[in-house]
């Protein structure tokens, strides 16, 4: 068989996973009624003219079931931080002491946890289309392969094994939504 026939599942199963691992990081950003210091990765503050993450201006630390403290290493940021995460959406207040911000995480109501439990659904279908265009690259190259001459066999041995590795990824990343689901919906 000739290299130009030959379909790179390798890579197609990197790329499902780069999916996954990009939604898990998403569903890292929602908030739980839990601290986390994950919580804070989406926060960029105008640190010296260039937009930066907060764990770069700080210590992020979680020191309590209920409480992120981010320890601003410029005494000159603290304002800056405090602003940045104010505007990100959050929904958290921060208090200041000194160069440590706290931020007490408050309990999530019912209502809240149900539009947190859709959002969750929204990331995980995102990330389900994202698996089904790889697979749709994949289904691609094998046609491609089939006008350079690959058997039919080749080509239905092939689209198994992407079928196989999209099944897979899908099975994955709805694990990973029902384990969010219960864990926003755990009071």
């Amino acid at each position: 068989m000739s290299d130009d026939l030959d379909i790179d599942l390798d890579d197609l199963a990197r790329r499902m996973d780069g999916a996954l691992a990009s939604l898990r990081t998403e569903f890292a950003s929602l908030r739980t009624g839990r601290a986390s210091g994950s919580m804070l990765e989406p926060v960029m503050v105008d640190a010296y003219g260039t937009l930066t993450p907060i764990n770069q201006v700080g210590t992020v630390n979680v020191p309590e079931p209920r409480m992120v403290t981010i320890n601003v290493w410029d005494k000159g940021l603290v304002g800056k931080v405090e602003k940045a995460i104010r505007d990100s959406g959050l929904g958290i207040n921060p208090q200041l002491n000194g160069t440590i911000i706290m931020l007490p995480i408050p309990e999530l109501n019912e209502e809240r946890r149900r539009d947190l439990t859709k959002v969750a659904a929204q990331y995980a279908e995102s990330a389900r289309v994202s698996i089904r265009n790889v697979r749709r690259d994949g289904m691609d190259q094998i046609k491609k392969a089939k006008t350079a001459g690959m058997s039919e066999d080749d080509q239905k041995m092939y689209a198994d094994e992407v079928q196989e590795l999209t099944d897979k990824a899908i099975g994955n990343v709805d694990k990973a939504l029902e384990a969010k689901q219960a864990e926003i919906m755990q009071v």
